[in-house]
């Protein structure tokens, strides 16, 4: 049990040292959120009490702007995250068949985004702005357009292949 508070005083240790690096000032939550959110993948319910506290702001504050920007995630999101637009333009180019693949690939059915061992974050999105490109996938933040879903499927297949030989070194 002890290795469990010395884990949680490191991860508070690293908030806090993300919160100095930013400055405990309103203006600064929505970095400091940024910050916290690219080291752990999305915010913790302890970390933005934490958050809140150091910046004497009430919880419901931060909770507020944490739920508020789609950027920020409560739940856990993958290492990889992949973002099928659902526009129109993709919509009418026939999105369909890639998000079907791509859940299917990746193993998401009944509504899940994350895969179980959290390697790939699979989102819709309302719009990339790629609407030249349609139909557009985002993958680790590099747009692919004219997916298809073999196109799809052979990307994810990459970054599967990249990061077993990553974890093989």
């Amino acid at each position: 049990m002890p290795e469990a508070g010395s884990k949680a005083r490191r991860r508070f240790s690293r908030i806090q040292q993300i919160i100095e690096e930013y400055g405990a000032t309103n203006s600064a939550l929505i970095p400091i959120l940024q910050k916290v959110q690219d080291e752990y993948r999305y915010l913790p319910e302890e970390i933005l009490t934490f958050v809140a506290t150091a910046l004497d702001l009430p919880p419901a504050t931060v909770y507020g702007v944490a739920t508020f920007y789609a950027q920020f995630s409560l739940e856990p999101k993958g290492k990889h995250i992949i973002k099928c637009c659902d526009g129109t333009a993709c919509h009418v180019r026939k999105n369909q068949p890639i998000i079907a693949a791509i859940r299917r690939r990746l193993g998401l059915a009944d509504g899940r985004k994350t895969t179980e061992d959290h390697r790939f974050t699979f989102e819709i999105v309302s719009c990339i702005g790629a609407c030249a490109l349609a139909p557009a996938v985002v993958i680790d933040g590099v747009v692919h357009g004219q997916m298809t879903p073999e196109a799809a499927v052979k990307a994810i297949d990459e970054i599967d292949a990249a990061d077993k030989a990553e974890v093989a070194r």
